[in-house]
């Protein structure tokens, strides 16, 4: 296993990371056990949860993952300064207004009901780096196409910023990152953190893959020259650069087809064929397509860690050897020769 600092702190993580939103809907709590179990066998020491998971959220499997990691730490607490974890308070959403009584986002009253709830499911004192799910104002967060920005919108990054300093001085967090933000957004927030003189956000948590590599754009300068590296989610395209939909071996378990109309992104013409281009390209050089889409990831400069997800061990294995897998210049240029026919099919 490789590591890297978590951005510009000394704390030292896995490039792979344990994705766990499949905890508690399409993995039981003794596979979630069993994958954490054999994550750290193989060096991984980075844990990726929320308090809205399991994915696709619903208000039965609503914090579902945190309780599976936390018995994992309740039975292995020796264990537990050996990883670092990350959870995530969620953003403003009327369709998650299960979460809480009180309106989602970043109040100090909503951020401190969360954290202390997230805390409680896992069973453990602290969270290495907490995380806010997505902006509280009104942004094109996800990357939406033929987006149209509204010209009323408020931010409370100050406010925001003092309620998560206050929990890392009561140590209930070590550390803060951002997810699915702009670099507008990381930059505003960065600049309020270095008239403070604090760190701020260190980190931020957004879709990076072979078929959606938007972040390169303007994220990426930010997140090198601002010492803020991506946490890349969704690496594999919701398993679309594996070559399974490709090889028609569906099962309507799997979520990109079974909650078709909440994952858009990966669906479509073009995305399918851009795809198969990498499927194949990865085939001729002779190694797996999920290898060769992950250990792209692995190796950007702006990465600090690549979060898999995987449903069986078989493919945890697959995917955590990704580190050991190197792409040489060749490559990189085939990969960015199929790049530039359509640079972004699934933005």
């Amino acid at each position: 296993m490789r590591y890297r600092k978590l951005g510009n702190t000394d704390v030292e993580v896995s490039i792979i990371c344990l994705g766990t939103m499949t905890f508690g809907a399409q993995n039981s709590e003794k596979e979630g056990h069993e994958q954490i179990d054999f994550a750290l066998s193989k060096g991984v020491n980075f844990l990726d949860t929320a308090e809205m998971y399991a994915v696709p959220s619903s208000k039965e499997t609503q914090g579902a993952t945190e309780k599976i990691i936390g018995t994992w730490i309740y039975k292995n607490q020796s264990k537990r300064n050996q990883i670092v974890l990350a959870s995530k308070v969620t953003g403003p959403s009327a369709g998650l207004s299960y979460i809480s009584k009180k309106p989602l986002g970043f109040s100090k009253d909503r951020m401190t009901e969360a954290l202390e709830a997230s805390l409680k499911r896992l069973q453990t004192g602290y969270i290495d780096l907490y995380q806010l799910h997505w902006p509280e104002r009104k942004s094109n967060m996800f990357g939406q196409r033929d987006y149209t920005h509204t010209t009323e919108w408020s931010d409370n990054f100050e406010g925001i910023i003092d309620v998560l300093e206050g929990f890392k001085k009561e140590g209930k967090i070590r550390h803060y990152g951002l997810s699915n933000e702009t670099s507008w957004g990381v930059m505003k927030t960065q600049a309020y953190a270095n008239k403070k003189e604090i760190d701020g956000f260190i980190t931020i948590q957004n879709p990076y893959n072979l078929i959606n590599r938007t972040f390169e754009v303007n994220l990426s300068e930010v997140a090198i020259r601002e010492n803020i590296p991506l946490l890349a989610y969704s690496p594999l395209g919701m398993g679309m650069l594996t070559g399974k939909y490709h090889q028609q071996e569906l099962d309507f378990e799997n979520r990109l087809l079974k909650h078709k109309a909440r994952f858009p992104r990966y669906h479509g013409k073009h995305v399918f064929e851009s795809a198969g281009k990498y499927i194949h390209l990865a085939r001729e050089i002779g190694i797996s397509p999920s290898q060769m889409a992950l250990a792209f990831v692995n190796d950007r400069p702006f990465i600090c860690s690549n979060i898999i997800g995987a449903s069986s061990l078989s493919q945890l294995e697959e995917n955590i050897d990704s580190v050991n897998v190197h792409l040489d210049d060749s490559i990189i240029k085939e990969i960015n020769s199929i790049h530039k026919i359509n640079p972004s099919p699934a933005p």
